[in-house]
């Protein structure tokens, strides 16, 4: 922890647009060649409009908010401020556009309620509900406004369209365990779906959620030089996270549901946005949903906060089957994000733009690999043609063309691009040291910082300053200097998780390492949706290899709701599980439930308070078990990131 974190104040206030932003601003609203003139989006993402929640906020039980809308109101003008780009300050007052919209015939939307955006569908006696967001409490206000202003009716089912925690996490504000249970709710889900979603929120969860704080904006005040927008939408609610499991999962393309009098023809799209994904069709309303594959925005083909890479190949080419499948019979095309598109040739036209963009991005890549360019250059080279550049829907306000292209690459030739020089660099403290010495001392690197700032170059600056800061993370200069450039990156970005990651490091650069409330992808509907394997493997992940390396533990497991029993051995460092035999050498066995089992991941604390109540019973030798459970790490979630 550097002086900074201690002081616990502002080190400086927040900066405007030097003259070099206000002139890349300016350029970029006049020279781009996008038409803001065009207002078509405008009045797509007003139609239909019902009513809308007054004041647009939500809150806990206790008071604490939610979701506020309301702090977006310096978005009202039409004019961007020097310290936005122009571009994505239209997509942050499009994403403004809330409220309850009827799409079409017995199709509803709840939009700007959350980063996503819910939709209801009128059964013959229920509401369907298709992604009821990231957290319970914004999906309850969303269903309510529903009930209010177009039916008071029952829901009976729940589709989540894929594996993302803003398409389920607000479940429990739609429906309850018990109305599914008692088959009065379905939930319907895609192959893969639980599979998909634990392993991307909890395994790597603590990383992915603390990198998610960047991207979406979550430390920056709300206002024109702070967080404007996600792209995707404003930004995520910061309430309970909630999980009921699937009761039907879609396996096949072709797969035909009747849910409630309403019919729906599914689409499987693995791998393309999500690992677990589908797109689906109401043939009794010529409306296609795309879930989140086809949205108004380039979309991420590997995302900020972390997550596998996504097949863009694979991605363009379940657009054209859904061209092929849909397109001709389609009046109306609505998403998991944004707004609708109405008329069948607009429609086609959408999709085919958003199919050929993320296959130029694919072959493109991969064409100027193989002439030797690295993803460093072809994200320099990359340009989209104008006619798929020039489309408001292809900007990047949520992906960009750069870091997509870094995910191609990636995804095919993975991190190293082949210069020896690059495949075993010094980690960043060691290398910062040595430019700084390079440089002739701190003083001379700064210096040479000072000018290159001066003279607009704030790629370069942060690039350079970067290595002072983590040579020497007291160095209150360095750190301001650095927290200077990325701000002027930051309102230069049209991206709208590229803003907020270059001015969450600018305030976590001044300030410290903030902690605000944000959504727990850990919350107990998460971890009791997790097979006892997948409890397990996170144990091995919480394992301390350092501390395990000399350890040799062995002992049996007995699961008595799951009727399953495991040899789980540690050794080596790795903690191995094998089901259905006793482990070899186990001095001591362990009998309780899979709930039981993870519970024990609940920190040393919770972990001793379970085995005292007996909820997990120990036969044998304790003190293995309190050998294991010492060796178990407890993730903390504000980590730094922009300092060492």
């Amino acid at each position: 922890m550097g002086v900074f974190e201690r002081m616990g104040n502002s080190m400086c206030d927040r900066h405007d647009a030097t003259e070099y932003t206000k002139a890349m601003q300016d350029a970029l609203f006049l020279s781009s060649g996008l038409d803001y003139s065009d207002k078509q989006d405008f009045e797509d993402a007003s139609r239909g409009f019902i009513a809308r929640l007054e004041p647009a906020t939500v809150t806990k039980t206790d008071g604490s908010p939610v979701w506020d809308l309301t702090s977006y109101a310096f978005l009202e003008p039409e004019a961007a401020p020097a310290t936005v780009n122009p571009s994505l300050w239209r997509q942050a007052r499009l994403n403004m556009q809330h409220g309850l919209f009827k799409v079409a015939d017995r199709i509803y939307q709840v939009r700007g309620m959350d980063l996503s955006v819910i939709s209801f569908i009128e059964g013959d006696t229920g509401w369907i509900v298709i992604d009821p967001l990231v957290t319970a409490e914004v999906a309850a206000a969303s269903l309510q406004l529903a009930l209010e202003h177009v039916a008071r009716r029952p829901v009976v089912a729940v589709i989540y369209t894929h594996s993302h925690v803003d398409h389920w996490g607000g479940v429990k504000g739609v429906t309850t365990q018990e109305d599914v249970d008692a088959g009065r709710c379905q939930i319907i889900a895609p192959e893969g779906f639980v599979e998909a979603a634990i392993s991307e929120n909890v395994y790597a969860g603590n990383a992915m959620s603390r990198r998610a704080s960047y991207m979406y904006g979550n430390l920056l005040p709300k206002d024109d030089k702070g967080q404007v927008d996600a792209g995707l939408g404003k930004t995520t609610s910061s309430g309970m996270v909630t999980l009921i499991q699937p009761t039907h999962l879609v396996d096949r393309t072709g797969e035909t549901l009747t849910i409630d009098g309403v019919d729906i023809e599914f689409q499987l799209t693995p791998g393309a946005e999500a690992p677990s994904e589908f797109n689906f069709y109401f043939p009794q309303f010529r409306a296609l949903c795309m879930a989140e594959n086809c949205t108004h925005t380039l979309h991420n083909l590997y995302t900020l906060r972390g997550a596998e890479v996504r097949d863009s190949l694979a991605w363009a080419k379940y657009m054209n089957e859904a061209i092929e499948l849909y397109a001709d019979r389609t009046d109306v095309l609505f998403a998991s994000h944004h707004w609708p598109a109405w008329g069948t040739e607009n429609c086609r036209e959408l999709m085919k733009s958003q199919r050929d963009m993320y296959r130029y991005l694919h072959d493109q890549t991969l064409h100027l690999a193989n002439q030797g360019f690295t993803s460093l250059e072809i994200a320099e080279m990359m340009k989209l043609p104008a006619g798929l550049d020039r489309a408001w829907h292809n900007r990047g306000y949520y992906g960009s063309i750069s870091h997509d292209v870094k995910g191609v690459y990636q995804k095919y030739l993975g991190f190293f691009d082949g210069n020896p020089a690059n495949l075993h660099p010094l980690p960043p403290v060691e290398s910062g040291k040595k430019y700084v010495e390079l440089a002739g001392g701190a003083d001379a690197l700064l210096a040479k910082g000072r000018e290159a700032f001066d003279r607009g170059e704030y790629r370069w600056t942060a690039q350079l300053v970067n290595h002072l800061v983590f040579a020497d993370e007291d160095n209150a200069a360095a750190r301001e200097l650095q927290a200077d450039a990325l701000e002027q990156l930051g309102y230069q970005s049209e991206s709208g998780p590229w803003r907020n990651f270059y001015l969450t490091g600018a305030k976590e650069l001044r300030d410290g390492v903030s902690q605000v409330a944000t959504p727990s992808t850990t919350s107990p509907d998460v971890v009791a949706a997790m097979s006892a394997e997948m409890i397990l493997d996170f144990m091995a992940i919480r394992l301390s290899g350092e501390r395990a390396a000399e350890a040799n533990l062995a002992f049996d497991l007995v699961l008595t709701d799951d009727g399953t029993d495991y040899a789980v051995e540690i050794a080596n460092g790795v903690l191995n599980y094998t089901e259905g035999r006793q482990a070899v050498g186990a001095k001591s066995k362990l009998t309780t439930t899979r709930m039981g089992l993870a519970a024990l991941l609940g920190g040393a604390e919770i972990a001793n308070q379970v085995l005292e109540s007996g909820a997990v019973e120990v036969d044998g030798d304790r003190k293995a078990v309190s050998e294991l459970l010492g060796m178990l790490d407890e993730f903390k979630f504000w980590f730094n990131i922009v300092t060492p």
